[in-house]
């Protein structure tokens, strides 16, 4: 009948479909006229995007589909033809503080350039990809990963003034708003600048973490299951030192997502010295 509303589910739907359909118009029109290269192969890209990597280096950073600790999340590629989950030595020993951390990949060929381009350019869209990728694991782990507050690891404050940015941020504020979860920066900071030498042995990782972060004055950390984020897990100091200051401070638990982790499990013999 002339003059008869659609129903707002209706509307709602066209209108989603009419926004899908002048985006993918848009694209196409770009990636003809203006097109670019993939930032990790260099192909054209077929499609524009705000992502400049191409859908084939993106499918690239999937995990290996080895068993993995069901602690902290370390591929046990040796113990694939034997157990499906295993908890590590590491675990074992109890050294984390965390209740359980997951990664997206391992770091490594594309995806360890794609962290790199996140982490000295800021490039926001990618870091709405990886949250969403982070978002999806969280609800495939299900309760396991279940929490009430998104904390980024943060910078100091010396290295987020010469930087402008916090690149755990970048993944970590997608991520909350996909899992309609409170994003709180502020909530953890770090007090003591990492040293200055580029690269540092397994002690010396541990050593730099130890006792380097601390809840905000006044911040309520009570009884809240945090989910804390990163770029990546080397030894899992970094996210072994946040877990603890945030347990101090009263919260109920903490879990840890990256986006991608060390390929060589280099904890045990780190362990030690922080002890």
């Amino acid at each position: 009948m002339a003059g008869t509303a659609l129903p707002a589910t209706s509307e709602r739907t066209y209108g989603t479909v009419f926004r899908r359909w002048v985006a993918d118009a848009r694209d196409a029109l770009t990636s003809i006229f203006f097109p670019a290269g993939c930032r990790i192969c260099d192909s054209f890209l077929v499609r524009a995007s705000r992502v400049p990597i191409c859908d084939e280096c993106l499918s690239s950073f999937a995990a290996p589909p080895y068993p993995k600790c069901e602690v902290c999340g370390q591929p046990l590629p040796s113990l694939a033809a034997v157990v499906e989950t295993v908890v590590c030595p590491a675990c074992q020993e109890k050294t984390y503080a965390f209740r359980r951390a997951r990664s997206y990949g391992m770091y490594e060929g594309a995806l360890a350039r794609a962290i790199l381009m996140l982490k000295f350019e800021e490039m926001q869209p990618l870091g709405g990809w990886f949250g969403a990728r982070l978002a999806e694991i969280v609800a495939q782990e299900g309760e396991a990963m279940a929490a009430d507050v998104v904390v980024p690891v943060p910078l100091h404050r010396d290295r987020q003034k010469e930087r402008g940015y916090n690149q755990a941020a970048l993944i970590s504020k997608p991520l909350a708003r996909k899992l309609r979860l409170p994003h709180k920066a502020v909530l953890l900071m770090r007090t003591r600048p990492r040293p200055d030498k580029q690269v540092l042995s397994l002690e010396e990782r541990w050593a730099s973490v130890r006792g380097a972060f601390a809840t905000r004055p006044g911040s309520q950390v009570d009884k809240l299951r945090v989910l804390l984020v990163d770029d990546v897990l080397t030894t899992g100091a970094t996210l072994d030192a946040c877990s603890r200051a945030l347990l101090e401070s009263g919260a109920k638990s903490v879990v840890g997502l990256t986006i991608a982790r060390a390929a060589k499990n280099l904890v045990a013999s780190g362990r030690k010295s922080s002890e």
